[in-house]
C-alpha cells in the first residue's frame, strides 16, 4: 500500500496517452480527420494530459467549468481546479465543426497530430473574466494574458485521446518523468513525504538553502523544473539541467533530491499557478510544494507573498499537497551563510539579496558571479552558456 498521497481528486492517474500498440493505427484515421492547430500552450497541456499530470481530467474544459474554475477554482462537479484548461480556435474553423465531430489536435509548430478529441461543446468566453480572475490583472503586457486575449475566439470542448508526447521523451531521457514514474521512484527509495522545487531557472544559492530547509522536515526534495516554452531571455532546459545537477553532485548528500522535468507551459499567473502546481506535483506523489518569495510571478504583478497566502483560502478536502512556506533567502555576511528574514537579525545592509533575475543580468553583461550568489560549480557552466551567444568575431 503506498505512502504517498492520492493523486487529485481521490482516484487512480489517470493518463490520456493511448497504448503504444493502438497509436499507429489511430494516427492513420486522425490524419483524415480536420485538423485544429495548437498554440504551444495548448500543446504542452495535451502533453500534461497525456503523461497524467492533469489527472483526473480527461480533457479540454466546457464552459460551465470554465467558469467555475475562473470564479471559484472548482469545476462544475465540485473539483478543485486553480486555472482553465481550455483549447480555443478561430470561429471558421469552429463553425465547421459539428458536436460530437472527432478532430485531430496538431502541434501548430512542428505540424505533428497530437490527440483526438470529440468536440462536445464550443462556447465563446470573456477573456477579461479570465484574466482578471485567473492573473488579476487585464494587462496586455503580462505575458500570460497576452495568451488568453490573443487566442481563438472560441473555445472547443470535448475528451482528449493523446497519441504523442512530442519530443520531451526522446530529448530528456532519465529527466523526463510521468507522475507513475516519481511515483514509483519515491516509493523504492521508501519516501512518502517528498517536497517539490519548482523552478524554470537555474539554481542559485537561495534555491539551494529552501531545497535543503525541505530536506529537513521530508524524505527528500524532487527538483522539478519546466521544460515546456519560456519567455525570452530564459535559460534554456539543457543548459539548466547540467547546472542544477552540477549543485546537487556538490552540494547535496546523495540520495536527498532527485532532478526531474515535466513540459508545462509556464502561465506567470502567480498565486493560481502555485496552486496549479501543488496540484499537480499530488499527481507526482509530492506531499509539499515549496513556496518561496513570488512563486511563479512575473513583474510586479504580485505581492512576494501573495502565492503563500492563497493556500490558506481553499476550503477542506480542496486539496492534499501542501505549501512548505518559506520566507525570503539571502547571504547574510555577518552570519557567514544563507539565512532567512526568520532566522537572521542583520540588516539589509548585511544582506546579499539573490534573484534568477539579477543573476541573468550579470551572467548577459559578463560581470563576476559572487560565490555568495551561485556556486562556482554552477557559474562555470552558466559563463559557457552565455559566451557561446556571442557571434564570433
Amino acid at each position: 500500500m503506498s505512502k504517498l498521497v492520492p493523486p487529485h481528486g481521490g482516484g487512480e492517474l489517470k493518463p490520456l496517452l493511448l497504448p503504444e500498440v493502438e497509436r499507429a493505427e489511430e494516427i492513420k484515421r486522425a490524419a483524415k480527420l480536420k485538423k485544429v492547430p495548437m498554440t504551444s500552450r495548448e500543446t504542452s497541456d495535451v502533453i500534461m494530459f497525456a503523461m497524467g499530470a492533469y489527472t483526473p481530467l480527461d480533457g479540454f474544459m466546457g464552459k460551465a467549468d470554465w467558469q467555475g474554475v475562473c470564479a471559484h477554482m472548482k469545476t462544475s462537479g465540485g473539483l478543485f481546479w486553480p486555472i482553465p484548461i481550455t483549447l480555443s480556435a478561430d470561429k471558421a474553423l469552429a463553425g465547421s465543426i459539428g458536436i460530437e465531430e472527432e478532430v485531430a489536435l496538431v502541434d501548430a509548430e512542428t505540424g505533428e497530430i497530437m490527440a483526438i478529441m470529440e468536440v462536445a461543446e464550443k462556447y465563446e468566453i470573456d477573456r477579461a473574466f479570465e484574466c482578471q480572475h485567473v492573473y488579476r490583472t487585464t494587462d496586455g503586457a503580462h505575458p500570460g494574458v497576452q495568451k488568453v486575449m490573443t487566442q481563438g475566439a472560441i473555445n472547443l470542448a470535448g475528451r482528449v485521446m493523446c497519441l504523442s508526447e512530442g519530443e520531451y521523451p526522446a530529448k530528456y531521457p532519465g529527466l523526463y518523468l510521468r507522475p507513475a514514474e516519481s511515483r514509483a521512484l519515491f516509493a523504492e527509495k521508501g519516501w512518502s513525504r517528498v517536497a517539490a522545487f519548482q523552478t524554470r531557472n537555474p539554481m542559485h544559492r537561495s534555491h539551494e538553502h529552501l531545497a535543503k530547509i525541505a530536506i529537513e522536515v521530508t524524505d527528500g526534495v524532487f527538483i522539478h523544473q519546466v521544460l515546456g516554452k519560456l519567455k525570452a531571455g530564459d535559460i534554456p532546459a539543457e543548459t539548466r539541467t547540467k547546472a542544477i545537477q552540477a549543485m546537487v553532485d556538490n552540494y547535496f548528500v546523495p540520495g536527498t533530491a532527485i532532478q526531474a522535468g515535466y513540459p508545462i507551459e509556464m502561465r506567470y499567473a502567480g498565486p493560481r499557478e502555485a496552486l496549479l502546481h501543488a496540484t499537480i506535483r499530488q499527481n507526482f506523489g509530492c506531499s509539499h510544494l515549496i513556496v518561496g518569495r513570488d512563486h511563479a510571478g512575473v513583474g510586479d504583478y504580485y505581492g512576494p507573498f501573495d502565492a503563500q497566502h492563497i493556500f490558506d483560502t481553499l476550503w477542506d478536502g480542496a486539496l492534499v499537497t501542501q505549501a512548505l512556506k518559506i520566507d525570503i533567502t539571502f547571504y547574510c555576511k555577518k552570519c557567514y551563510g544563507m539565512a532567512t528574514a526568520r532566522t537572521c537579525p542583520h540588516g539589509n545592509e548585511d544582506r546579499v539579496n539573490i534573484s534568477g533575475t539579477k543573476q541573468r543580468e550579470m551572467l548577459s553583461q559578463g560581470l563576476d558571479i559572487p560565490p555568495e550568489f551561485s556556486r562556482p560549480e554552477v557559474v562555470r557552466i552558466l559563463q559557457d552558456y552565455y559566451r557561446s551567444l556571442v557571434p564570433a568575431e
